[in-house]
């Protein structure tokens, strides 16, 4: 029998007697794998500390979890875990390394972890309300697309010519103990920040973002970055996919054992860019609140309104070396 691809948005079924990644019916709802894997809880003493959700409940890092069947866990993604926590604990130099689908399949069924617990709770609290719970068709589209690519963990895959993702890597002089983690689920937009490096993924992009701030990341891709650089670059990224327009679309080919996926052109038939207007009072905004660790009021960011401050680059646009801010890490 050809490999099948299981689609939970069609039918909208979240509960925890099904494997996330599969659909198939497990045999008891205490079947499931932590959204953040231990050994990254353990690491940075995560387990008890507090994790907003979007209706503004409280859980902790520990009670976000997946509903997984033990033998999709077993094969496919404990063996992930194991290596991507071996390149994390080794830092920059093993993470290079890496094959990048490896890294956006963590990064995205981390992601989805915490999508699937959002929806989990909005589900609860409108059935309590009695009302139905409904999500935008856009919002729809966007999960159900990661769901799909995610699926390249167990099924027999391919992405035919293209990446469903932007992924960047920088080597950043961070604090030993510090565990920088942002997400925007709206924009399926991932960061991490520890070791020796800063990672930045915009999940459903098809390489826009990238290519979007290619001029920058060129000019910057082999130096070591002080934290509030890297913060800075993270900024730019999370508001660029905030501006991103498009929603990709796919056309899947199965062929006999092997699923294809093809992206269609983002420019599609629409002759508008596929970035909305950068404006920097905005970006301003977004920096202060990834400059939070330091301090800077948006006041004093945009103190020039056109040219928002910057720790990357000076007035020229050359590169700031890092060893010349002096600022806590």
């Amino acid at each position: 029998m050809s490999a099948q691809i299981y689609s939970p948005f069609e039918r909208f079924n979240f509960s925890n007697s099904k494997c996330f990644l599969t659909g198939q019916a497990l045999n008891s709802e205490e079947e499931k794998i932590q959204v953040f894997p231990q050994w990254l809880m353990s690491r940075y003493k995560l387990e008890d500390q507090p994790f907003k959700l979007l209706d503004e409940s409280m859980a902790t890092y520990k009670d976000l979890k997946l509903p997984c069947s033990a033998t999709i866990n077993e094969q496919y993604l404990e063996p992930l875990e194991a290596e991507i926590s071996a390149a994390f604990e080794a830092g920059y130099e093993a993470i290079k390394q890496l094959d990048d689908l490896k890294l956006f399949q963590w990064a995205g069924k981390l992601l989805y972890g915490i999508i699937f617990n959002e929806i989990q709770a909005g589900i609860k609290q409108q059935h309590a309300q009695g009302e139905e719970f409904s999500m935008s068709h856009a919002i729809i589209h966007k999960f159900s697309q990661l769901h799909l690519m995610l699926q390249s963990l167990n099924l027999p895959i391919e992405l035919d010519g293209f990446k469903p993702y932007s992924l960047l890597l920088f080597k950043v002089d961070n604090a030993d103990d510090v565990f920088g983690y942002r997400d925007e689920i709206n924009t399926l937009t991932f960061s991490l920040r520890i070791k020796d490096f800063g990672l930045i993924i915009c999940l459903q992009d098809n390489g826009a973002n990238t290519s979007y701030h290619k001029q920058a990341t060129e000019k910057v891709k082999d130096r070591i970055l002080h934290p509030i650089q890297f913060e800075e670059l993270n900024a730019r990224f999370f508001y660029s996919a905030y501006l991103f327009n498009r929603l990709p679309e796919y056309n899947i080919l199965p062929v006999e054992d092997i699923i294809y996926i093809e992206a269609m052109p983002l420019r599609g038939t629409s002759s508008k860019p596929l970035f909305d207007d950068w404006v920097p009072k905005v970006y301003g905004q977004v920096l202060e609140n990834f400059w939070k660790n330091w301090g800077f009021l948006l006041f004093e960011i945009i103190k020039n309104p056109e040219e928002p401050m910057s720790f990357l680059f000076d007035i020229d646009g050359n590169p700031v070396s890092a060893a010349s801010i002096e600022l806590p890490r």
